[in-house]
């Protein structure tokens, strides 16, 4: 109880003071009768800016985005405000609250693509303090259990509180649903316009920037909304890095690709080694270039392979923004891919809409015994990549995944990897659903496979799918080239090759131990006449030897190859006046 009335000072003094204001301005100068925790009420919130915000990305900017969250339940999620300090959200809110006594938790994210989204602070809303029916101003500040003492801003909220009776459950119900649901237009997902392929090659000739005159780099992509980094090569000017990224591109006409080098260091913040640009709009598409990138201000250089191909509309979100569950949605795309409809667009087949929910009984690939695994869903050359879930072998993703189809004979693939900051990713499952064989939304559980798919690995995956396409068009397509896939496929390990080498390995191996054996049983005098030859050799050998004699040799062996070339020569020239002389004339 002392913690809590602490944090209630620290975080809700400016609603406090409003308290006291209304108190005096009613002139009853008494206090406010305490309310009945165990009733229903209605909290009516305008979630309305944010002032001065913490940075979390390198630009000096976030992308903020705010969550609700009562006795551990996430209520609310509001928009999100791209490259912003000072968001300006004017979001109202509507929720359910049984118990006074807990505590509304308001945390603020940096969003990030493709990554871990960023902590940007947290405070309380104390409700049992609160007055019915009267608007009040809150100023809450942002705070960090780890770091107390750093200012990471604040939110400025309006709060309304009612009591309600037990007959306005079910339409506060459907409120508080309407509320969970981010299917508004500025929180859908963006649609892709294209994938950029982007193979990570190798770096040159680098900064150092730890005292050992080495640095650790990685790379960071950002391409719009969207970022994704390498992995770290340690202690090293020249990095090898063999990775692949898939970025989405928004814009039709292009962007511009920002790629930057960072030194990682533990325990402190990473440094900065150099930037550059890629203006993606003057590549062609369908074809791979090899790009050799100056970092600026003559930081090194990096090499890599990019691949525009242009694909149709991709989308991923959560659970709420589902457009198939929304029956008014789920009617204009039925309507939309009609057969009547046939003669409009006619690469449009259909859509794939894909929800990964969960998964059970991972392998565990970390030597804690747990995994931090994601997942990838893959159609022809759409890719789409979920969070990581950390430290555990029962992830929960509820991601929904659409694609756009071209070809209904396609294989919506699944696969499920290992997180490892410091090297590539680990296969830890893979699933082969070919869109023919799905029924629309049914929820069903898969058994992960190895990667060519011909045995069961550990784990299950729960997967909920919809196909809905147009049967004309379909028909048409079967007899077009199925799609060129233009991601390049890991390279494999020739089993046969490896099989050799080995063999030739051992067999040298054993030669050497041989050799040694044999070597060993001359001083161990096993055969006094062999260990009396080694003895008169070794002491001719030493007697007579001189590292001169080395060169010496080699010279006489080259001498001795010139004069056997110099007489097959001369045998070939008499051999050919001979046959000149008996020749007739």
């Amino acid at each position: 109880r002392g913690t809590r009335a602490e944090l209630k000072s620290k975080c809700n003094l400016n609603v406090q003071c409003h308290y006291q204001i209304g108190i005096n301005a009613a002139g009853n100068g008494g206090t406010q009768p305490s309310l009945p925790t165990s009733a229903m009420y209605q909290l009516d919130i305008v979630l309305k800016k944010g002032n001065n915000l913490a940075i979390r990305d390198r630009g000096g900017t976030s992308d903020p985005y705010v969550k609700f969250k009562i006795a551990g339940k996430e209520v609310f999620r509001s928009k999100i405000i791209h490259k912003n300090l000072n968001p300006i959200w004017d979001e109202r809110v509507c929720l359910i609250v049984d118990n006074l006594q807990e505590p509304l938790y308001i945390k603020v994210f940096d969003y990030d693509f493709g990554l871990q989204d960023d902590f940007m602070g947290s405070a309380y809303l104390y409700l049992d303090s609160l007055e019915l029916q009267r608007p009040l101003d809150v100023r809450l500040d942002l705070q960090d259990p780890h770091c107390p003492d750093q200012d990471l801003g604040s939110l400025e909220l309006v709060v309304t509180l009612f009591q309600r009776s037990t007959e306005d459950r079910e339409a506060l119900r459907q409120a508080q649903q309407q509320n969970l649901r981010l299917s508004d237009l500025h929180r859908k997902s963006q649609l892709g316009r294209g994938i950029v392929s982007i193979r990570l090659l190798e770096g040159r000739n680098l900064i150092p920037m730890d005292q050992n005159g080495l640095s650790d780099p990685y790379v960071k992509f950002k391409l719009g909304p969207l970022k994704y980094k390498s992995k770290t090569i340690p202690k090293t000017l020249n990095p090898q890095w063999r990775e692949q990224f898939d970025l989405h591109l928004y814009d039709e006409e292009g962007g511009i690709l920002e790629i930057s080098v960072w030194d990682k260091d533990i325990g402190r913040r990473d440094d900065f080694i150099g930037q550059c640009q890629l203006d993606l709009s003057k590549l062609n598409r369908e074809k791979t270039h090899k790009m050799e990138l100056e970092l600026e201000e003559d930081k090194g250089m990096l090499v890599l392979l990019v691949t525009l191909t242009a694909t149709v509309a991709v989308s991923i979100s959560d659970l709420s923004v589902n457009l198939l569950d929304d029956p008014h949605e789920r009617q204009q795309i039925i309507k939309r891919y009609s057969p009547l409809r046939w003669f409009f667009n006619l690469k449009d087949v259909g859509i794939v809409q894909v929800k990964i929910l969960r998964a059970e009984g991972l392998m565990a690939a970390d030597v804690t015994g747990k995994s931090d695994p994601f997942c990838i869903a893959e159609l022809c050359n759409n890719r789409l990549q979920t969070h990581t879930v950390y430290k555990t072998l029962n992830p929960e993703w509820n991601k929904v995944f659409t694609f756009n189809m071209k070809d209904i004979h396609s294989v919506l693939e699944i696969t499920v990897y290992d997180e490892d900051r410091d090297r590539s990713a680990d296969f830890l499952g893979k699933v082969a659903i070919p869109l023919l064989n799905i029924r629309n939304s049914e929820q069903k559980a898969y058994v992960l496979k190895n990667k060519e798919l011909t045995g069961p690995t550990k784990g299950v995956i729960f997967l909920e799918a919809d196909v809905i396409f147009n049967a004309v068009k379909a028909s048409l397509r079967t007899f077009v080239p199925p799609e060129q896939k233009y991601i390049e496929e890991e390279a494999k390990v020739s089993k046969q090759m490896l099989q050799q080498n080995f063999n030739r390995v051992k067999r040298c191996v054993l030669f050497l131990i041989n050799v040694g054996s044999y070597i060993n049983s001359c001083f161990q005098w096993e055969s006094p006449r062999r260990s009396l030859c080694a003895f008169l050799i070794f002491v001719v050998g030493v007697w007579n030897f001189e590292i001169y004699m080395v060169p010496l040799s080699l010279l006489l062996l080259l001498a001795w190859n010139y004069f056997l070339l110099g007489k097959e020569s001369r045998e070939g020239s008499v051999v050919s006046v001979v046959m000149d002389v008996d020749s007739p004339i």
